[in-house]
């Protein structure tokens, strides 16, 4: 399943950009972006689910999943399925505007995700970074279900060059958009990673929603 060697489809492949940012760069650019997602009313119901304490990706156990599948070569996403919370979208890529910030998906669109083009595409060596509105102006958007997700349900990332990465969840956590550990969710483990990330927390009129849920996965299977 796995058995895919690198030069296979070396011609076929997208070209990756010749420079990525670093990963410390990366913290500090999404954590503003994504405060600018802050769109939404805040007004459903209760607003989106929360992470559970017990979800918390500190402490996992890492070696838990048996033999990891080989890194992919460089692709673009094409969708990002997760079927715990009905996610299935398609996947546009988004890079820093002309001010610096991390754009977003269009907020009047409440089906569409962003891959973050400074870091590694899914399914390559590195953590890779995959954002969307938590909701709009008229309701629920892409992650609005994101906190309801569990260690070890799946993330599933249909890629250009025709394979998919499937990510397993290992932790959600919501943290401070003032306090936003960078070095913890971004820097690179050794292996290809997730994260999905959209906003969460408190909500005021004044000041949006004050922090971000992330949910950290790890690459499990390539199909």
């Amino acid at each position: 399943m796995y058995g895919y060697e690198l030069s296979e489809m070396a011609e076929e492949e997208e070209r990756p950009p010749k420079k990525r940012a670093p990963w410390g760069v990366i913290a500090l650019v999404l954590l503003t972006g994504l405060a600018l997602i802050r769109n939404g009313s805040g007004e459903f119901d209760a607003g989106p689910p929360q992470p559970a304490s017990a979800a918390a990706a500190e402490g996992s156990a890492q070696g838990a999943y048996g033999l990891a599948p080989q890194a992919l070569p460089y692709a673009e996403p094409d969708r990002v399925r997760i079927p715990a919370i009905s996610v299935d979208a398609p996947v546009m890529p988004v890079g820093l505007d002309q001010d610096g910030w991390v754009g977003a998906p269009p907020p009047e669109d409440p089906n569409l995700a962003g891959w973050f083009t400074g870091a590694v595409s899914p399914g390559e060596k590195g953590t890779a970074v995959v954002v969307g509105h938590v909701d709009n102006q008229h309701g629920p958007a892409v992650f609005y279900g994101l906190g309801a997700l569990k260690q070890g349900n799946r993330v599933e990332i249909p890629r250009r060059d025709g394979r998919t990465a499937v990510f397993e969840i290992y932790g959600v956590e919501v943290f401070e958009k003032n306090n936003f550990p960078g070095d913890r969710v971004y820097a690179s483990k050794g292996s290809p990673e997730l994260r999905v990330i959209t906003c969460g927390g408190g909500f005021s009129k004044a000041n949006g929603y004050e922090g971000n849920v992330v949910a950290f996965a790890r690459l499990v299977e390539v199909r």
